[in-house]
């Protein structure tokens, strides 16, 4: 099994480390904007979004005028995690307390108990309390009755809190978009927005850009939050592949003797081969022999062949038990002393099945793997499933996600889902190699610059100086290079295709064309300086790693044999052992000082075909053959686009090689130049009829 992505961090433990008030380092930041009306706070999983909340709240509660919060969840499986908290006893000035009635997590699923959760809402918005707990569903549904009858003022001077916040979008059709769109125009509410990807997956906008605009944004990277972790030290994602029935496979990607979070498929997807309870079954019986139940909290009990017993709770069934399965999983473990007994903690469960839980916002912190069965198309879920894994416990050194796919069965010749599917997992890859790097600022480099070419400041950003680049001309250019570049390069990774990765693509078309068509589709009336800017700084943001990569192989460097996808980030005074891929910052800076890297270097490498060579590294040879076949036969037709594009790149060849590209070379690139040569000829042939037949006409 093939890490595509392999990442070691610092463990600095200075996320961990709280301040006078108890904050950590990222709820400090945002508890600094709490005076902002609109708050979006972008954070991965486990960097405690739930208490930068209750901070924020008090402080509002107390000292800014607002007289209730509502904390909306996507489920109730969530609102555990915004349940009373001590804080006075770590320095703040205020505990965090819920009365349980309020809580409307805390009492099992949504069906059913609609009428009911609303009826408590309205009962909250006339009483004296001041804090309440529910679902995205309960908050619609009762803004929808609240506002019929009292019109939008019944929420001035409230807090909305809404978590998981990607699954707002700008569409007509999204209800919590719409009603956030009306608390925005009337603009008397106090809002905070808490998402660990600010992405939908699919092609929407979370946020409409005049709405965002609004917004104070506070970003907190995947790498702040790992390399401050301080029992955490690595982070594997693997592709795994299987012939016939997952289930065949669950020996080999499944170590028992680590704390795993197994997600079955999706129901109607095509590995989903039965029922969920029969699959669920299936898995424990390649496991071993299942001898009973633990009455008091509905795990099962499976006996190893080694004799051992594992403790497994299972979340796919929604029968009466799952509720008891729900609660046992909440529920920590704790010593005399009333801290977490962590040995028992971790003993109280091995392994999770889950189905659509167990995702956003699930802390089970003792997890060790998120095997995940069947491919992903939306990438927001395959980042909140990584995050249960990323978790930062006592004795917990790697984390590993593993995708286990089904095998593109060429035998079947319905190869174009297998090609499909197969990009799917491929931009999953690339998104998480570049959710989990460093945050990159880069600057143009003139001649005689006495800076260094590479250097990392105090909050840990890597500044890079560009020969060449593009700097961007006005403050809405710097605000979206600042500050939006994660979801632009979420978009690129969705437009892994054919157009991206076949062999006869120019990088020029991927980093120029597509980078460029993907920018002026997601904002409106940029000029062509700004998009431009824009471009270059997304496309060094996306090869920065491959640039110093290939540097690095061409200079011989120990342990680059392994995955193109494999980079550490470990302290400087760390020295990677021979199997360890370089420290990413060191190998930047490194080959970076040395070289002059300008943008007609970066625009020289394609990062989606990048990706698309470590992901064909999990592949054998036949069926990778059979796969870019299918993408040779689904070519696109040349656009004026891609051919201007070219241009310049049929202009060097002719001049090196004295001839013009051969349409029947054995190189596919060398054929798709001579293309879009033939393509320029026509054209300008075209041009000069017409202007020929307009002179005499």
């Amino acid at each position: 099994m093939t890490d595509f992505v392999r990442v070691t961090y610092g463990q600095t433990g200075k996320t961990q480390a709280p301040n006078a008030m108890g904050m950590r380092p990222m709820q400090a930041r945002v508890y600094e904007a709490r005076a902002a009306q609109f708050l979006l706070l972008k954070a991965p999983p486990a960097a405690g979004k739930s208490r930068a909340l209750m901070f924020v709240a008090l402080d509002k509660l107390e000292n800014q005028g607002v007289g209730k919060v509502i904390v909306c969840v996507p489920e109730t499986s969530i609102g555990a995690s915004f349940r009373s908290t001590d804080l006075t006893s770590y320095g703040f000035f205020a505990d965090w307390e819920v009365q349980p009635r309020w809580n409307l997590c805390l009492n099992g699923a949504e069906d059913g108990a609609t009428a009911r959760k609303v009826r408590a809402v309205r009962e909250f918005m006339a009483s004296d309390d001041r804090v309440l707990v529910c679902t995205h569903a309960t908050f619609r549904f009762a803004f929808d009755e609240i506002a019929e009858n009292e019109g939008t003022a019944a929420f001035d001077d409230c807090l909305i809190a809404i978590d998981e916040f990607h699954h707002v979008s700008a569409g007509d059709d999204n209800r919590l978009g719409e009603i956030l769109r009306r608390l925005l125009a009337r603009g008397r509410a106090h809002i905070m927005a808490m998402t660990g990807s600010y992405f939908r997956g699919d092609s929407i906008p979370v946020l409409r850009p005049e709405d965002e605009a609004l917004f104070r944004s506070i970003t907190y990277s995947y790498y702040e939050q790992l390399d401050g972790y301080r029992f955490l030290k690595s982070l594997g994602i693997s592709y795994s592949f299987y012939r016939d029935t997952y289930i065949s496979a669950i020996p080999e990607v499944l170590n028992p003797d680590l704390k795993t979070i197994i997600h079955i498929p999706h129901r109607g997807s095509a590995e989903a081969y039965d029922v969920k309870q029969s699959e669920v079954g299936a898995i424990l019986d390649a496991l071993g022999e299942v001898i009973g139940r633990e009455p008091e909290t509905g795990f099962d009990l499976v006996r190893l062949p080694d004799g051992r017993v594992l403790k497994v709770a299972d979340l796919v069934d929604d029968g009466p038990e799952r509720d008891k399965v729900k609660a046992s999983l909440t529920r920590e473990i704790t010593g005399t002393d009333g801290k977490r007994d962590d040995a028992a903690d971790r003993d109280k469960v091995d392994l999770i099945i889950a189905l659509g839980m167990a995702k956003e916002g699930f802390d089970w912190v003792w997890c060790e793997h998120a095997l995940t069965i069947g491919y992903r198309s939306s990438l927001t879920e395959i980042v909140q499933i990584i995050g249960r894994a990323t978790r930062d416990a006592p004795g917990k050194r790697h984390a590993q996600f593993t995708n286990l796919v089904a095998e593109p069965g060429v035998e079947t010749g319905v190869v174009t889902d297998a090609v499909n599917d197969m990009l799917k997992a491929i931009s999953g890859a690339l998104l998480m190699e570049q959710v989990l790097q460093p945050n990159f600022k880069f600057y143009r480099r003139e001649d005689g610059d006495t800076r260094p070419p590479v250097d990392v400041d105090d909050e840990g950003r890597v500044h890079i100086g560009i020969g060449g680049l593009m700097l961007p001309p006005t403050a809405r250019a710097r605000e979206i290079v600042e500050n939006d570049m994660h979801e632009l390069v979420a978009k690129a990774c969705q437009q892994i295709d054919r157009r991206t990765v076949a062999d006869d693509v120019a990088p020029e078309v991927a980093t120029q064309l597509i980078l460029t068509d993907i920018i002026e589709k997601s904002y409106e009336n940029l000029t062509p300086d700004e998009t431009e800017a824009i471009r270059q700084d997304l496309a060094a943001r996306m090869n920065i790693a491959a640039i110093a990569r290939r540097m690095a192989h061409e200079e011989g460097q120990k342990g680059l044999a392994e995955p193109a996808g494999t980079w550490t980030t470990a302290p400087p005074d760390d020295e990677p052992n021979a199997s360890d891929a370089m420290n990413l910052i060191r190998m930047v800076k490194k080959f970076i000082n040395v070289r002059e890297l300008d943008i007609d270097l970066i625009d020289s490498i394609n990062p989606f075909r990048e990706g698309f060579d470590v992901a064909s590294k999990a592949l054998d040879t036949p069926l990778l053959q059979q796969i870019q076949s299918a993408m040779v036969a689904q070519r696109i037709q040349m656009t004026e686009e891609e051919a201007l594009v070219l241009w310049p790149r049929i202009k060097r060849f002719t001049a090196q090689e004295g001839r013009p590209p051969n349409p029947h070379a054995a190189d596919d690139l060398e054929r798709r130049l001579a293309e879009a040569h033939a393509y320029i000829r026509t054209k300008k042939a075209e041009r000069m009829r017409a202007a020929h037949d307009a002179a005499r006409g």
